[in-house]
């Protein structure tokens, strides 16, 4: 005797759960998060592919003297490269001395740097409102027209920002980015360049998640920029990039990795010439660093190796 089974019929509550999903699902366009700044878009891909290498020996010292106020003491000693006509790459022996200040303050901050061969460096960034700030920077040298200096004015809204640049050189620029989803931002940018009469536009695109980050830039004086980030987990990610001139017609791709250890940072990269490069920061101690510096550039023959020490924090 065969026995049927029968099935229940679906409750309103199994009904009701796809629909909620989707309900909770649904984009609020008028609570969109506030995107990066536009000049930061490659932000992730270049903590990645492109640290702060250098080659010869670096000792940077910094004293605080309250919490508010520092000094800076940075030693440099290494070969300078000069042009040359030849392809070998022509380097003389150089050394300087670096001596700065540095004042932190929640809506104001100050650094300056003086070298021996007279260069001066200024920065400053200031918070005129919760929304409106200004930032600017200046390089001073005793070389004749070699000066310049430039001022931003950001304004961060709610779910946008946009920034305007004035530089010597009668340089005038702006941007502006707007968050389209949760995830997806676009962003355009336009300047001018009176001293050299040039102008220029460019668009970027930027989408990201917890897991990836992916950008892409392209302006009308030839530059084409793409970049990938990929997060494996918390201390280790993956990053590419992609730079096309397409009025040079020029290319060049790098792929690199990023390994964040409980004592030391690891970065490193390789490109389309064939140049490889790694940058490892270890932390010795409180307030004490160790960096290593490393360049290969098989082409060129050009080999370059750095090793430094940062005390203070």
């Amino acid at each position: 005797m065969a026995t049927a089974t029968a099935t229940a019929p679906p409750t309103s509550s199994t009904t009701a759960l796809p629909q909620m999903k989707k309900e909770n699902e649904k984009v609020d366009y008028f609570n969109l998060p506030c995107p990066i700044p536009y000049e930061e878009i490659h932000r992730e891909a270049f903590m990645s592919l492109k640290p702060e290498l250098f080659e010869g020996m670096r000792f940077d010292f910094t004293r605080g003297l309250n919490q508010r106020f520092s000094l800076s003491h940075s030693v440099f000693m290494g070969p300078m490269e000069i042009p040359s006509q030849s392809s070998e790459t022509i380097k003389i022996p150089t050394a300087h001395y670096e001596f700065g200040a540095n004042f932190i303050d929640p809506k104001l901050m100050l650094f300056g740097r003086i070298m021996t061969d007279g260069r001066l460096n200024a920065r400053v960034k200031c918070d005129l409102t919760d929304n409106l700030s200004f930032k600017g920077n200046a390089q001073l040298t005793n070389e004749p027209h070699m000066s310049h200096g430039m001022a931003y004015f950001d304004y961060k809204g709610k779910d946008y920002r946009s920034q305007f640049q004035l530089g010597n050189g009668a340089l005038l620029g702006a941007n502006y980015i707007q968050s389209v989803t949760p995830n997806l931002s676009f962003g355009g940018e336009v300047f001018w360049a009176g001293q050299h009469r040039k102008s220029g536009i460019g668009y970027a695109a930027r989408y990201n998640t917890d897991k990836m980050v992916a950008t892409g830039q392209v302006a009308s004086t030839g530059l084409v920029a793409l970049s990938y980030v990929q997060k494996i987990s918390e201390k280790v990610s993956l990053a590419s990039d992609l730079m096309y001139n397409y009025m040079s017609k020029e290319a060049t791709a790098s792929f690199g990795y990023d390994y964040i250890l409980r004592q030391c940072r690891l970065r490193g990269k390789i490109d389309s010439n064939g140049c490889a490069s790694a940058f490892l920061e270890e932390r010795l101690n409180m307030g004490l660093n160790f960096i290593l510096s490393a360049e290969l550039d098989h082409r060129k023959k050009d080999y370059k190796f750095g090793f430094g020490l940062t005390v203070g924090e």
